[in-house]
């Protein structure tokens, strides 16, 4: 949401939220952008326009980069659209392109943000493995051929969990915030099809955070770091000592949590 238009926006009747999936290859980004260049929130503004009736500035929970994909964004948008929460998923999903979908959709009280009102955030990133890569995972996997050591990597891990800086994991662009965060969950889960996953649950996440730490799990994967050299990158808070950051096709934001107030 644009901050000169705010006030105008919360003048509206109605707070509604959705919880929205993609794939995000084809977009640069959440985020809106100007022409030519096409992010998912100027498709979904654009669509939204067209069932409500009115002009639509969404607010999300976070800006996804070009590439990444989500299965549970939540956005939220004030408007005078009368149309009933319970046709809204239908109303829109008619008119969006197959690559982005809504899932749900509610009303909130005037003080919900999809960003502000979050309390903790899931995201998954997929690796795939093997001689061969599988061409239907390319877009949603890093292709990774040589073996990966998934004992040393989920060692490795387990650092993360509790409340530390990630200042080591963090990129340079990104909003200026505190670099602590706690990360509550950090699992790996070997899938079918050479497929393995991380699954990371915390308060918040930094820009790069995720694939940031991911590029340096695998270089313990595949032994060009011990489980120990992660903990020393992480407790230097310098950006240089990690890794390169991972591709973007592997990441999916899966889910924001917020308060009971809100059912999605």
């Amino acid at each position: 949401m644009k901050p000169e238009h705010k006030a105008e926006m919360k003048a509206r009747a109605r707070n509604i939220v959705l919880k929205v999936a993609y794939d995000g290859t084809a977009y640069h980004g959440f985020q809106r952008q100007t022409s030519p260049v096409i992010a998912v929130q100027n498709v979904l503004e654009e669509k939204l326009q067209v069932v409500f009736g009115d002009s639509i500035e969404l607010a999300a929970s976070g800006r996804t980069d070009a590439g990444v994909h989500a299965r549970g964004q939540v956005v939220n948008f004030f408007t005078n659209g009368r149309i009933p929460v319970d046709r809204i998923v239908r109303a829109v999903n008619s008119l969006l392109p197959s690559d982005i979908v809504v899932l749900a959709a509610a009303e909130a009280d005037f003080d919900f943000s999809a960003r502000h009102s979050a309390r903790s955030k899931t995201y998954l990133y997929r690796i795939q493995q093997g001689e061969v890569p599988d061409p239907f995972s390319a877009r949603y996997a890093w292709y990774v051929r040589r073996p990966l050591d998934h004992e040393a990597m989920a060692e490795a891990l387990r650092m993360i969990l509790g409340t530390h800086d990630f200042s080591a994991f963090r990129a340079s662009g990104g909003a200026p915030m505190s670099p602590v965060r706690t990360m509550y969950e950090a699992v790996l889960a070997e899938e079918p099809h050479g497929i393995l996953a991380c699954r990371i649950h915390g308060s918040g996440f930094l820009y790069h955070m995720v694939r940031n730490i991911i590029g340096t799990l695998v270089r313990v994967g595949l032994g060009d770091l011990a489980p120990a050299d992660f903990q020393r990158i992480m407790e230097s808070r310098d950006r240089t000592q990690a890794a390169a950051t991972a591709p973007a096709c592997g990441l999916f934001l899966e889910q924001v949590e917020y308060g009971n107030d809100l059912h999605l």
